[in-house]
């Protein structure tokens, strides 16, 4: 065949999505990391998964090929695809299916008892490939691990029993569904949705990050050691990093996750996009450091995004907005958008937003969304100021008014 659908490897397909079909910057002739035929049986390998959903450019270097998705039209998330085609080896799919038989059959099994009724169901065929005890001891560790079977010690020996499944999963229909599409790590809902009679379809998402479900390997990693309070080890860029993962950041405007980590060796906290993560390896149990909990806690009460490390210097802003009579809504939308502000009230037409923030900058989308509004805007880094108001004049230029807010 052409091309092995099945992939051991997702590190290898996600760089690949994301380089030339999420982007579409990329072409074939900038394919390096193997050969070009490469490059065709990934992108046949990719068009079979997602064949609905490519579309096609060209420019003056060559043709492009990218996805096109309409959020509108889509009840779940296309790229999910990519983690039904792991390939697997013939042994784990014979002892997967063999154990599972075993157990149900059985009120429990010991590992001498698991082997005899291997070897007694494996004899049965023509072959000399037959599992050996570490690995299948390897494969009831695994699975134990999952939950799928739990361990009983039964005199002097252990016992593996399957466990009971309660859980309805017909009643969490419309649950999977938007989890699926709307938490971190929604490829679990996804699969849980495999196993109902029909999917749910109803929702859909004006705003809908479909890029998240790359970084599902990654963030399971991250959240797994953040639940053991492990350092880990990752690359990002070319540097190699250490540290100690603390938080998952969701951005509002463009889906886009990033760690919150504390770096033991500098003393200090970093956000890094989780979308440049790679090669996630867990480390050693540590702990947390005596007063990192309230280290954290103030470095986030002055964190309007991802910008910052704890060493800068705060800047102060305030803003103020006119609202009028009717305009309650403004006071809502102050309160509802404040992360780490204060709304105060001036007067009856007039309120304050103020912030204590290590990176002002990063506010300036949200605080152009009042414009009209802002009557005062105050920053200790000028650039802020200088750049709001440099904006609407730009603004009034273009559709050839004139500024009368301008100060």
């Amino acid at each position: 065949m052409a091309y092995h659908e099945l992939i051991k490897n997702f590190s290898r397909i996600r760089s690949y999505l994301r380089s030339f079909y999420v982007y579409g910057f990329r072409h074939r002739s900038e394919f390096t990391q193997k050969s070009a035929r490469s490059y065709d049986n990934e992108r046949r390998r990719v068009e079979s998964w997602l064949g609905d959903y490519m579309s096609f450019g060209n420019d003056e270097d060559g043709r492009r090929v990218f996805l096109s998705v309409d959020s509108r039209a889509i009840p779940e998330n296309p790229l999910y695809r990519a983690f039904r085609t792991k390939s697997f080896t013939d042994l784990d799919i014979t002892l997967h299916f063999y154990i599972l038989d075993i157990l149900k059959s059985a009120g429990g099994v010991s590992i001498t008892g698991m082997m005899d009724e291997l070897t007694d169901r494996l004899s049965e065929f023509e072959s000399d490939d037959l599992p050996d005890e570490s690995t299948v001891r390897k494969k009831l560790r695994e699975y134990a691990a999952l939950g799928l079977i739990t361990m009983e010690k039964r005199g002097r020996e252990r016992f593996y029993v399957l466990s009971e499944d309660h859980a309805d999963l017909s009643t969490w229909d419309a649950c999977t569904a938007f989890f699926s599409e709307a938490a971190p790590l929604g490829v679990i809902g996804s699969f849980v949705q495999d196993r109902l009679p029909e999917r749910f379809v109803s929702f859909r998402f004006k705003h809908h990050y479909i890029l998240n479900a790359l970084d599902s390997e990654i963030l399971l990693e991250l959240f797994l050691a953040i639940g053991e309070h492990r350092l880990v080890t990752f690359t990002s860029g070319k540097q190699r990093i250490t540290v100690l993962p603390l938080k998952v950041y969701i951005g509002t405007q463009t889906g886009r996750q990033y760690l919150l980590a504390w770096s033991l060796r500098r003393e200090r906290f970093s956000f890094f996009r989780a979308d440049l993560i790679e090669n996630v390896k867990p480390g050693e149990v540590t702990g947390y450091p005596p007063d990192l909990k309230s280290l954290m806690d103030d470095f986030c009460s002055h964190s309007w995004g991802v910008t910052g490390n704890g060493d800068s210097r705060l800047e102060h802003i305030e803003m103020t907005v006119y609202v009028g009579p009717d305009d309650s809504y403004i006071i809502e939308r102050l309160e509802r958008e404040k992360r780490c502000g204060i709304v105060e009230e001036l007067d009856s037409t007039h309120w304050r937003f103020s912030a204590d923030v290590y990176d002002a900058l990063e506010m300036l989308p949200w605080l152009r969304t009042f414009t009209g509004r802002v009557t005062d805007l105050r920053c200790t880094d000028g650039r802020v100021i200088s750049r709001f108001w440099k904006d609407l004049e730009d603004l009034a230029t273009v559709y050839g008014g004139e500024n009368d807010a301008v100060s």
